[in-house]
């Protein structure tokens, strides 16, 4: 049985046709091996089960979704679709349908993130690496950031707190062994030789969220505790009624972490900020 082309009959007849797919823009057929990746893809790993399952996929039905690329030079470099890309060539598919148009490369970093923030395909950490990568190439501000990816600015500056973490912590977000809740507890401690600690006894033990975040709270040099609800527990007896939902209302308010200690006579209250733009931004909500 013949192999299927990257599209079905009536809409490849809509496309041009010719060497390397040289019209001006649109949607065309693009010769696979005419087309490079994505310097700035912020994908550092793909699923190997997945990109099998799209492979058969595409043996079977052909790509259904053409690619997003723009010209340069005699070829073409990935803007989005770079899994559909791999999988083609994996079946050795000569083209494969491509939306064509030109773009800088602030606008091909911008449209490769969306894409794949859209269908979640990036884990916390590549979130993270891709943000600071707009920061950093292109100059933007965690609230140019938040409007072109389509989340809020806190998001975005609480996702890049995750680089603030150590690379060992850091890997156990990548694989999805610790959660973004569990990255954010952790950095309530600049202490980076506790947070690898409670970092793998949380992997280890399989610790929720509160469990981490009491862990953080105890003094400095006592062991974490081994079960999430007994660290929870003890930590409870100890504290007024009240505190622990204080703390959460608080946090939920002024959407950053935020912990309350008392003794006999007085209180403290500690309100966590990444940066002078997230301090601004605690101080207008808090004077409303």
């Amino acid at each position: 049985m013949a192999r299927r082309g990257g599209l079905g009959k009536g809409l490849g007849a809509l496309i041009p046709s010719g060497p390397g797919a040289e019209s001006t823009g649109g949607l065309q057929e693009v010769e696979t091996s005419a087309i490079r990746p994505n310097r700035f893809q912020p994908r550092e790993r793909f699923d190997e089960e997945l990109l099998n399952e799209l492979t058969e996929s595409i043996r079977e039905v052909g790509v259904l979704q053409p690619i997003l690329v723009r010209p340069v030079g005699d070829q073409f470099e990935l803007i989005a679709g770079e899994r559909r890309w791999r999988a083609a060539r994996r079946l050795g598919l000569a083209r494969i349908p491509a939306l064509v148009r030109d773009s800088d490369d602030a606008a091909a970093l911008e449209q490769a993130l969306v894409e794949n923030v859209h269908r979640a395909n990036l884990n916390p950490l590549e979130e993270a690496a891709a943000f600071q990568q707009l920061i950093e190439d292109f100059s933007l501000t965690h609230e140019a950031v938040a409007s072109r990816v389509g989340k809020s600015r806190t998001t975005i500056t609480n996702t890049l707190r995750l680089l603030q973490l150590p690379p060992v912590v850091q890997r156990h977000v990548r694989d999805g062994h610790l959660s973004m809740g569990h990255a954010r507890a952790l950095l309530g401690t600049p202490d980076r030789a506790l947070q690898e600690k409670l970092a793998a006894a949380a992997v280890k033990d399989g610790w929720s969220v509160r469990a981490v975040e009491e862990a953080v709270r105890e003094p400095a040099g006592s062991e974490p505790k081994p079960s999430g609800v007994d660290a929870t527990r003890a930590t409870q007896a100890l504290r007024p009624p009240g505190l622990t939902e204080l703390e959460g209302l608080l946090g939920d308010h002024l959407d950053t972490r935020v912990s309350i200690a008392t003794s006999a006579k007085r209180g403290k209250l500690t309100i966590e900020f990444s940066d002078l733009e997230d301090l601004e931004r605690i101080y207008k909500v808090i004077v409303g």
